[in-house]
């Protein structure tokens, strides 16, 4: 990772790109903004990444704006480091729980697994 990136943090949920790039650009040439949005509502999450042409620029932000009030808030400002591996989160939850006994023999479910998950086999007519 470039040590011309850097991470913002505790921004204002008001806070935009232009913004951003307005105020870092007393430090130096920026070359990018990325404010991170959350996926569902579109709003800002608290938290962008600015990158500077140099790592000395860079430098300079971290010096000048690192716990300083940006738009009310103290904000956090220091060298971006890579993002950490994670396993990937399960969607809409896990397993899930069986039913009685009487309904599982009523409806017999074949080779398709329990109540969620497992292997979808041929659909058998109900009777």
């Amino acid at each position: 990772m470039s040590q011309a990136r850097l991470f913002v943090g505790n921004l204002s949920y008001q806070t935009g790109e232009t913004d951003l790039q307005d105020y870092f650009a007393q430090a130096g040439s920026v070359l990018s903004v990325n404010l991170m949005l959350d996926k569902m509502t579109g709003k800002s999450r608290g938290f962008a990444f600015v990158e500077f042409a140099t790592p000395e620029e860079a430098q300079k932000a971290i010096d000048q704006f690192h716990d300083q009030d940006f738009q009310g808030r103290k904000i956090t400002v220091n060298v971006a480091r890579p993002r950490e591996e994670r396993a990937p989160r399960e969607r809409f939850g896990g397993g899930g729980g069986g039913g009685g006994g009487e309904r599982r023999e009523r409806y017999d479910r074949g080779d398709r697994g329990g109540d969620r998950g497992g292997e979808r086999g041929e659909r058998r007519e109900r009777y």
